[in-house]
């Protein structure tokens, strides 16, 4: 009987609207591919998806928001990179996201892409480590925020390449790019989609893509990995719902998430904004945040990031 009543539960699902709770704001990224998905689920469940914004403190007044919220798939979050940073970034949190959070799909992928000033003496990312290590502590690599996937990313390389730069934290990438473009800052990791029109204007260097491949976007630009091997940083978004959430909700949402994924106009809309699609079940997103926590753990550990 009480399967019976799940599965009728799901058969029905949504009978009224849902809310996608996304935590940066209008215009930015998450809120952009939420909006994406949320019309699409729209379409295909007869329901309004409704985006909320949560803005502040790196997603996690997002989060809580989904965590306290009745577990009846009626309020969903938008995953990103930061969840898994925070569990380790942020001394104290009211939420454990792994356990609190079901995942219900992995979306979309951002590759990100090392910069320098084109004042720098290095054209490949093998020349720029030889010249780091030869001026330790004397290059400043910016990033849009402490604790973003672009700080992360940075550390990252400098863990794995053994580089002592000086890390520059700005609210925001237009005021790094101003101090890049004036070489206050030799070095810049952001997402692609963001540093297309100042590398295409000459104003920076693209030295390397942080993904496992190369970017479609920057098809000349090597990977990372080429010369760090298993070097892999991206920024990237998923759906999540409240823990006790019915699993046949979950499956629901997570297969018509998938069919999204597939559908070639969505696709193209999503590379539109500069993402890669990459589906993931429920349970490979799982595994995939489990993994991410992980990884990012060590990294903001290794840079002695802390947030109160």
């Amino acid at each position: 009987m009480p399967a019976a009543s799940r599965v009728a539960h799901a058969q029905d699902y949504p009978s009224r609207p849902v809310r996608i709770i996304e935590g940066f704001g209008g215009g930015s990224t998450p809120d952009l591919v939420s909006r994406l998905i949320g019309q699409w689920l729209a379409e295909r469940l007869g329901q309004p998806f409704v985006i909320e914004e949560r803005t502040g403190a790196g997603s996690n007044i997002a989060t809580e928001a989904v965590v306290t919220a009745a577990p009846d798939g009626y309020t969903l979050l938008n995953v990103v990179t930061a969840n898994a940073i925070n569990a380790t970034l942020y001394e104290k949190l009211d939420f454990d996201f792994i356990r609190d959070i079901a995942p219900v799909a992995g979306l979309v992928q951002f590759p990100m892409v090392l910069l320098v000033n084109p004042s720098v003496p290095a054209g490949t990312l093998s020349e720029f480590i030889a010249y780091a290590k030869a001026n330790p502590g004397k290059i400043n690599i910016a990033s849009p925020g402490v604790g973003t996937p672009m700080h992360v990313a940075a550390e990252l390389l400098k863990l794995v390449a053994g580089l002592d730069l000086v890390h520059v934290a700005y609210r925001g990438p237009a005021a790094a790019f101003t101090d890049v473009f004036g070489g206050q800052v030799q070095a810049f990791v952001i997402t692609v989609s963001t540093a297309i029109g100042p590398i295409r204007a000459d104003k920076v260097r693209a030295l390397a893509v942080t993904g496992q491949t190369r970017s479609d976007v920057l098809p000349g630009i090597p990977p990372i990995s080429e010369v760090l091997p298993g070097f892999e940083a991206s920024a990237w978004n998923g759906v999540g719902a409240p823990k006790a959430t019915p699993a046949a909700i979950i499956d629901k949402l997570s297969a018509n998430i998938t069919a999204g994924l597939a559908d070639v106009t969505l696709r193209a809309r999503i590379k539109d904004v500069g993402g890669e699609t990459v589906p993931m079940s429920s349970a490979e997103f799982a595994s995939f945040i489990v993994e991410e926590t992980e990884k990012w753990a060590k990294v903001v550990k290794f840079s002695g990031a802390k947030v109160n």
